[in-house]
C-alpha cells in the first residue's frame, strides 16, 4: 500500500520537460508553454486547404501539432531583432520551429499572438 502512494506522489512531482530529437537538448518545460483554446479546425482556413467535407458534417476537433512556448534564452534569432525566423536547436541546429512577433495560426485553427510554436515531431516529451 505505501509503495502505491508513493508512485502516486512521484507521478505528482514529475514535470514534463521537451527535448530536441536530435541531440537531446532540453529546449521547453511546461511552465514555458503558452495555451490557447482550440479553433474551429479546418473552418478557420481558407477553403482551397480544406479537405472538401461538402456536406458540412462537424469532424472532430483537430489536434494541434505544435506547442507555444514563451520566448527563451537559446532562441538566438530573437536577440538579432528579426520579426519572424526560424527556431533552430542551439546545440545541433536542427530547425524545431519558428516564431513571429505578429501571431501564428495553430494547426487547430487558433491564432496565437505573438507566436513562438516548436513542432511535437520535432520534439521528444518526456517527464523528469
Amino acid at each position: 500500500m505505501a509503495e502505491a502512494n508513493n508512485s502516486s506522489s512521484e507521478s505528482l512531482n514529475s514535470q514534463v520537460v521537451y527535448r530536441c530529437k536530435k541531440c537531446r537538448r532540453i529546449v521547453a518545460t511546461q511552465e514555458s508553454i503558452v495555451t490557447h483554446e482550440r479553433g474551429k479546425g479546418e473552418l478557420s482556413f481558407k477553403w482551397s486547404k480544406r479537405s472538401g467535407n461538402q456536406l458540412g458534417l462537424q469532424n472532430k476537433p483537430a489536434d494541434c501539432t505544435s506547442i507555444f512556448v514563451e520566448p527563451m534564452k537559446w532562441m538566438e534569432t530573437l536577440q538579432d531583432g528579426h520579426v519572424e525566423e526560424k527556431l533552430v536547436c542551439i546545440g545541433c541546429k536542427a530547425r524545431l520551429g519558428s516564431f513571429n512577433w505578429a501571431g501564428m495560426q495553430c494547426s487547430c485553427g487558433a491564432w496565437v499572438n505573438p507566436a513562438f510554436q516548436l513542432h511535437k515531431s520535432r520534439l521528444d516529451e518526456c517527464l523528469m
